[in-house]
C-alpha cells in the first residue's frame, strides 16, 4: 500500500475525467465461497466459473478499453486452482492486480500470489472473529503471518491490508485489530456493515449498528489512532462521515469501478446489483456506450453507501484535499 501515486493519478484521471470510462474492474473470479457468513449474500450467488481464456479475454478487452487496475474477489479467488496464471495475466497485460479474501486458503497458497500487487485479507476481529466468520482466529493468523512472510521474500513493496467491516459484533475489538497491524507491519482499513436488504432481518439484528453511541466511540478512536500515525488507510474525511452516518458526497464510484460478475454481467455497483449488459459477450466498449443513460438515472437517484473504496474514492475525484493527502488505497 503506498501513499498517493501521481503518476498513477494521472492516468486514472485521463481514463476517469477525459476518456470517461472507468480505471479498475472488480471481477467475481469465480462463482463459489468456502465460507457461509449469514451477513454475506454473494455465497449464495452460485453458477458455474468462468474458463481460464474466458477470462483472458475478459482482461484483454479490458486493456484495450483503457482499464488500468485488475481486483479479483467475491466469492473467493483462491478456490481457482488457475488464479496464478489470470493474475499473471493481467500483469503481462501491463495492469496492477489487487485481490481479495477471507484467508481460509492463504497458509496452503500465499506462495502463488507474486503477481498479486496489492492483496487484501477479511480480519473482521480479533476476539469475536469466531462468532462472526466461523473460522478460528489463530488459522486465519497462521495464514496471514505466512502471506507476509513469502511477501517479503518476493520483495513486495505493497503491505498487505487488512480490512475490517465494523459491526456489532466486534466494536470491543478494534483498537486490538489496530496495534496488531502495527505489530505484523500490515495497513488496515475500515468500513460499516452495510445492510443488505435480501439479508433477513434477524441477522441485522444481530450484527447491524444499534448501539449508535458505542459505535461513534470507537470511529473517534481510530480517527485519533489514524492521526497518531498507526497504519489506518481511511481518509479522516470518511472516517467521520462513517462516525456520523452522514453520506455527504457526490458517488462517482460507477465512473472509476465496474463491477463485473463471475458470469460476466457489468454491474453499477455492489449495493444496486444494476445490470449494465454483458461484457464477455459483448465487450466493454459496447455495453458502456449503450449503458450510459441508465448509469446516469441510478447514479442520480442513488441513496448513497459508505463502502470504503466507493465513498474515498468518489471524494478523490471530487478533489478533497485530506482525502488525496490521506487515503491509500489499493
Amino acid at each position: 500500500m503506498s501513499r498517493f501515486d501521481p503518476l498513477l493519478a494521472a492516468r486514472a484521471l485521463w481514463q476517469i475525467r477525459v476518456k470517461k470510462r472507468p480505471f479498475v474492474i472488480s471481477h467475481g473470479v469465480n462463482a463459489r465461497c468456502n465460507m457461509r457468513c449469514s451477513f454475506c449474500e454473494y455465497w449464495k450467488e452460485t453458477g458455474e466459473d468462468p474458463g481460464r481464456e474466458e477470462v483472458f479475454k475478459l482482461l484483454e478487452n479490458a486493456k484495450a478499453f483503457g482499464i488500468g487496475v485488475y481486483n479479483a474477489w467475491t466469492t473467493e479467488p483462491l478456490l481457482r486452482k488457475d488464479l496464478p496464471e489470470i493474475m499473471a495475466h493481467a500483469k503481462k497485460l501491463g495492469m496492477i492486480t489487487s485481490m481479495v479474501t477471507n484467508g481460509k486458503l492463504l497458509y496452503k497458497r500465499a506462495h502463488e500470489l507474486k503477481d498479486v500487487d496489492f492483496l487484501s485479507v477479511s480480519v473482521d476481529g480479533t476476539k469475536s472473529y469466531k462468532e462472526i466468520r466461523n473460522m478460528d482466529f489463530e488459522d486465519l493468523m497462521k495464514g496471514l503471518k505466512k502471506a507476509i512472510e513469502v511477501r517479503k521474500q518476493q520483495n513486495k513493496e505493497n503491505p498487505i491490508l487488512m480490512n475490517c467491516v465494523l459491526s456489532n459484533k466486534n466494536l470491543d475489538d478494534i483498537e486490538d485489530l489496530i496495534l496488531l497491524a502495527k505489530d505484523l507491519g500490515t495497513k488496515i482499513s475500515f468500513e460499516p456493515v452495510h445492510e443488505f436488504p435480501k439479508i433477513e432481518d434477524g441477522t441485522w439484528d444481530e450484527f447491524g449498528i444499534r448501539d449508535k453511541e458505542k459505535f461513534r466511540k470507537v470511529v473517534d478512536r481510530i480517527i485519533e489512532l489514524k492521526k497518531q500515525g498507526y497504519p489506518i488507510i481511511n481518509s479522516k474525511t470518511y472516517l467521520r462521515m462513517v462516525r456520523d452516518g452522514n453520506m455527504d458526497y457526490t458517488c462517482r464510484a460507477s465512473s472509476v469501478i465496474i463491477n463485473v460478475t463471475h458470469d460476466g454481467t457489468a454491474e453499477t455497483c455492489r449495493v444496486q446489483h444494476e445490470p449494465l449488459g454483458n461484457v464477455m459477450r459483448d465487450g466493454f466498449e459496447k455495453v458502456w456506450k449503450e449503458s450510459a443513460g441508465r448509469r446516469e438515472e441510478l447514479v442520480r437517484n442513488c441513496e448513497g453507501c459508505l463502502f470504503f473504496g466507493y465513498a474515498e474514492n468518489s471524494l478523490m475525484q471530487g478533489f478533497k484535499p485530506e482525502v488525496l493527502m490521506c487515503y491509500e488505497w489499493m
